[in-house]
């Protein structure tokens, strides 16, 4: 098993669909935007996870992903290993298939290795991750609150002390008029 980016990606994407789904399509710009993630990478990850069977894709004006499983039913590892089982190559080269064979001293150690990261990611589930961001999230309350974007609509303005130019064009003006007037 490799962990790279992409794998990385893949995870984050799934736990911000299955945390904004609630029941409907997410549509890969918001997860995208969300993010910080690349649309176009984005959409060749779930590409790859939509052909191992983890998401469905809905068509349509209000289309996107969905998990095709419940969050407690998908683990980590599997969202890794669909995300790296389908990635296109450059060079047409499939990746090496053991370390063993190609005479590694320290093949075992690496097999070893490699268990168990993959035994560890397979014990954490999508719930698992889901849990833990809603666990984040209530700790972190205090400082939500504080950058909490305004409601649509409302414009908050701050108008300028009396006498005090508020913008570049009324300080021309007001420059003018200082010099016109008799001292």
């Amino acid at each position: 098993m490799r962990l790279t980016t992409r794998g990385k990606l893949a995870v984050t994407a799934i736990t911000d669909l299955a945390l904004n789904s609630h029941g409907r399509p997410v549509a890969l710009p918001t997860i995208s935007a969300r993010q910080g993630i690349s649309l176009s990478y984005l959409e060749d990850i779930f590409s790859a996870l939509r052909r191992a069977g983890l998401i469905r894709s809905v068509r349509g004006p209000s289309g996107g992903y969905t998990l095709a499983r419940t969050p407690k039913d998908l683990s980590v590892a599997e969202i890794v290993v669909a995300s790296e089982k389908f990635m296109p190559r450059a060079d047409g080269v499939a990746a090496k298939a053991s370390p063993e064979e190609h005479g590694e001293m320290t093949a075992d150690l690496w097999v070893s290795f490699h268990s168990h990261v993959l035994e560890y990611l397979q014990s954490i589930t999508v719930a698992d991750l889901l849990a833990q961001q809603k666990a984040d999230n209530s700790h972190s309350s205090v400082h939500a609150l504080a950058v909490q974007p305004r409601k649509k609509g409302v414009v908050a303005t701050r108008l300028a002390h009396k006498n005090v130019p508020n913008s570049v064009f009324a300080l021309g003006l007001v420059s003018q008029n200082t010099k016109l007037r008799p001292s």
